[in-house]
């Protein structure tokens, strides 16, 4: 089991940059593959970005490729979300996840089985 706890969540500019994190504890993090998710108000919870266990590949949703980056240090057991030219439609709670040990990499969200409690990124016009 892990346990997963994002930070670095805030309000920003549209156009602006923000680096989410999520730190995880418990079984050995590079056994996991990791996702983030988003979910806006009175929406459903949506794909944002997926990695491998050991990094070296990764996925996106299309309304961020291109802007957004996952990445992972398997050392620090921290997943990354660096953001860019943030819009407002960018603007939700995001989750980072992780399905049971051993699953491979997926943008399915019944897939993942632990979840962290989620941080705030509001984008202003």
């Amino acid at each position: 089991q892990v346990q997963l706890v994002e930070s670095g969540g805030g309000m920003v500019q549209a156009g602006g940059s923000l680096r989410l994190s999520c730190a995880a504890s418990g079984r050995a993090f590079s056994d996991y593959a990791m996702g983030w998710f988003r979910q806006a108000p009175g929406k459903e919870r949506e794909f944002v970005a997926t990695i491998n266990r050991g990094g070296g590949s990764t996925s996106y949703a299309d309304s961020v490729k291109g802007r957004f980056t996952i990445s992972r240090d398997n050392v620090k057991n921290t997943v990354y979300l660096q953001m860019a030219s943030l819009k407002p439609e960018d603007t939700a709670v995001y989750y980072c996840a992780a399905p049971k040990a051993g699953v491979p990499s997926d943008r399915w969200i019944s897939r993942y089985a632990y979840w962290g409690q989620g941080t705030q990124v509001t984008v202003s016009s």
